[in-house]
């Protein structure tokens, strides 16, 4: 059952678009590519504020403007990721390090969800905040690499 699902997602007609025009392919990628810069460099900023740099700038006005970019960030990376996996879904899905990834992601955006509700509402963040910033700075980072990884496997 599982193969013919991966082969059915494969013969899509937006991954069949990608798999017949190399133009498409290279620009999702770079699509992919831009909002994953988008969401890590916003993140990272605010992760960066959270364990005490820039403390000239208010993290009540830094946090939500930084959350709302990496949010968009990371929606455009869910969509033009789920696009690039449609193109071979069959060796993604078999691929160990797709998983490691999508975990990653999973334990990242609970982060994210944790800190929103609980960081903007302080300008010196509690030792959780900073912990769970520090976490952040990690996971989003590893997830990434992950990414990169998958190609290699």
């Amino acid at each position: 059952m599982g193969q013919e699902l991966w082969h059915g997602l494969s013969a899509l007609p937006p991954a069949v678009f990608l798999q017949s025009n190399g133009t498409a392919y290279l620009l999702v990628n770079a699509a992919h590519i831009a909002s994953l810069g988008l969401l890590i460099g916003t993140i990272v900023t605010l992760d960066l504020r959270l364990l005490g740099a820039f403390r000239q700038v208010p993290l009540a006005l830094l946090g939500p403007l930084l959350s709302r970019m990496a949010a968009c960030g990371l929606l455009l990376a869910m969509l033009t990721g789920a696009w690039l996996f449609l193109v071979n879904a069959v060796d993604y899905a078999a691929n160990p390090v797709l998983r490691i990834k999508l975990g990653l992601i999973a334990l990242a955006v609970l982060n994210a969800l944790w800190l929103h509700r609980r960081a903007w509402t302080q300008e010196r963040p509690s030792p959780a905040v900073r912990l769970h910033g520090a976490l952040s700075l990690l996971l989003w980072p590893s997830v990434l690499v992950a990414g990169r990884w998958i190609g290699f496997v």
